[in-house]
């Protein structure tokens, strides 16, 4: 009986550790599509808070510059502003178009990036 047995076994046994590869391969796949999207992540913030900075002593350079143009601060200060609130409506209005398809490519590009380089990995 167990000679009977013996190939139902085996394959019972060869698909269990192929299934046990296969979820060790997914779960590597999601750990490197992570760390990649934390380090992208991590990037974008540390440029876009120094750009802020930069933005920031742009904009108090420009207020006095046109405040003592204009002879009044506070009208430097609202120009300034309204510039920056006529740049934010128009990201604003082009968030969809800037933004979320520039995310999306990025994103099926580190998940999916083993179709570009032919196939998936057998060296793992």
């Amino acid at each position: 009986m167990s000679e009977f047995t013996k190939p139902v076994d085996d394959l019972s046994r060869s698909t269990k550790e192929y299934v046990d590869l296969r979820l060790d391969d997914l779960k590597l796949r999601a750990v490197k599509g992570l760390s990649l999207s934390l380090n992208h992540l991590l990037t974008m913030i540390l440029i876009l808070f120094t750009a802020a900075i930069v933005m920031l002593a742009l904009a108090f350079g420009l207020v006095l510059l046109l405040g003592s143009a204009i002879g009044s601060y506070a009208g430097g200060a609202f120009i300034v502003a309204g510039f920056f609130l006529l740049v934010g409506v128009i990201l604003f209005l082009l968030r969809k178009k800037l933004f979320l398809n520039s995310f999306i490519k990025m994103f099926v590009g580190i998940f999916f990036d083993e179709e570009k380089e032919g196939g998936t990995d057998e060296q793992i």
